[in-house]
């Protein structure tokens, strides 16, 4: 006899020891119950991964899982909030106790790093499809929007942009190139493994004015914070961080840090008067962040390079239903 739902939820996801005392009833029961501080908001958000869209029908269970809950993190690292709670929703083919193991312990990884508790969730049979949803806790009005952006205030974006997009490139083998196994190896951790900005977040409450995770790519990004602050923007192409091998592509280089998507990095933006504090903030994280360019009144967004026009009228990034 195979196992139950039940028996699979105890033996691969109810080993996880209970982090926060916010937490008055975790996994085993319809639904799970936490209590949230005085002072304090509540963040939610969730994420779906399906396999063959948002990562190849091969990928090992423990990249699956990291991207999973990471997604999910970036979430909160762009709304400045500290995560504490998960739920996860698993749906799978088979009954695969290796699979599992390997995703389990992945999660489970990833959740400490985080200080992050799994309360519940759900698991049925079907195409492999990964949905978590995460609860974060922020200090009420201090959750970074995307509708704050004002004329003048500087747009930052953490890391490099485009890693993710080669990745995928080199995951597919729609690239022929000759790189060391090292370099290779890093563009495709990009793409399995991004690194939510979860520290980044939480130093910019009181000093960015917007703020979204880069997942669609950054002009579609960037364009809803536009839309929701009912603000323009100017970007500067050569300003964008981007690794060597991105920018030695054949043809228009800056499609792929502009439309790609799955870097979830962080965009934001800043008034000038506190850019100062921002840096030395920056400092204490180690992060690397870069000013591509500025919010300007109006409506639309202006892409240059070099000083000249480009066109992005047909550059989208990853829409789902298009």
């Amino acid at each position: 006899m195979g196992l139950s739902e039940f028996d699979l939820i105890t033996r691969f996801f109810n080993h996880q020891r209970v982090r926060h005392s916010g937490v008055e009833l975790g996994i085993g029961d319809d639904a799970a119950v936490v209590s949230v501080p005085s002072g304090q908001s509540l963040v939610m958000s969730m994420d779906t991964l399906v396999a063959g869209v948002h990562f190849p029908v091969d990928t090992p269970a423990e990249d699956i899982a990291y991207k999973a809950l990471a997604v999910n993190l970036s979430d909160m690292a762009a709304m400045g909030a500290e995560p504490n709670w998960l739920l996860l929703a698993l749906t799978f083919p088979e009954v695969d106790e290796a699979w599992l193991t390997a995703f389990s312990r992945r999660l489970s990884q990833l959740a400490d790093e985080y200080n992050l508790t799994l309360i519940g969730g759900d698991t049925t049979r079907g195409p492999l499809t990964i949905s978590v949803q995460i609860n974060g806790l922020v200090p009420q009005g201090q959750a970074l929007t995307r509708s704050g952006a004002q004329a003048g205030d500087l747009i930052y974006v953490t890391g490099q942009l485009g890693d993710a997009g080669l990745g995928l490139k080199l995951v597919l083998d729609e690239l022929k190139v000759e790189w060391p196994s090292a370099r290779r190896d890093y563009f495709i951790q990009r793409l399995q493994r991004p690194l939510p900005r979860v520290n980044v977040g939480l130093l910019l409450r009181g000093l960015a004015t917007a703020a979204i995770d880069i997942s669609d790519g950054l002009l579609a990004d960037l364009r809803h914070i536009l839309e929701t602050s009912k603000v323009a923007a100017s970007i500067n192409i050569e300003n964008i961080p981007v690794a060597d091998e991105v920018r030695a592509l054949t043809g228009e280089w800056w499609q792929l840090p502009l439309t790609a998507g799955d870097d979830y990095e962080l965009c934001f933006t800043v008034p000038e008067e506190k850019i100062a504090l921002l840096e030395q903030q920056l400092n204490s994280v180690n992060v690397p962040c870069h000013c591509i360019g500025r919010i300007e009144p109006g409506a639309g967004m202006k892409v240059l390079h070099n000083g000249m026009n480009v066109d992005t009228n047909n550059m989208k990034g990853f829409l789902h239903f298009d």
